[in-house]
């Protein structure tokens, strides 16, 4: 249901209006557990994401720090080389897994692949 909610702050570009309502977005989606709220709980599920974006908004606005800012483009290089390629993500699905995951097709055992 919810993506993890990257960090935010301290970024060249800053966060626009967009980002930070999506992470609020996700967050009150984590909280409540909903990811569509029913028709009765829509305006008190729309107020809250009004609510959480308008103080991440602030909040982001207050903070202050001596480090410099980070580049978004090198962040997400980061983000996907701890991530890695497909087979790497198979791989430490297979090994933690005592049986096949769903998303792990049939095949060799992992010690029979090799992981460069």
């Amino acid at each position: 249901m919810c993506r993890n909610i990257k960090t935010l702050y301290n970024f060249d570009p800053p966060a626009n209006d967009e980002e930070v309502s999506a992470a609020a977005l996700q967050y009150v989606r984590k909280i409540s557990g909903f990811n569509k709220p029913s028709q009765a709980n829509v305006e008190a599920f729309e107020q809250a994401v009004a609510e959480v974006t308008e103080v991440s908004a602030r909040l982001l606005d207050r903070l202050v720090t001596t480090a410099p800012p980070k580049d978004c483009e090198v962040e997400a290089a980061k983000r996907k080389a701890r991530v890695g390629s497909p087979l790497r993500r198979l791989a430490i699905c297979s090994r933690s897994a005592s049986r096949s995951c769903r998303r792990c097709p049939p095949g060799p055992p992992l010690s029979v692949v090799r992981m460069t």
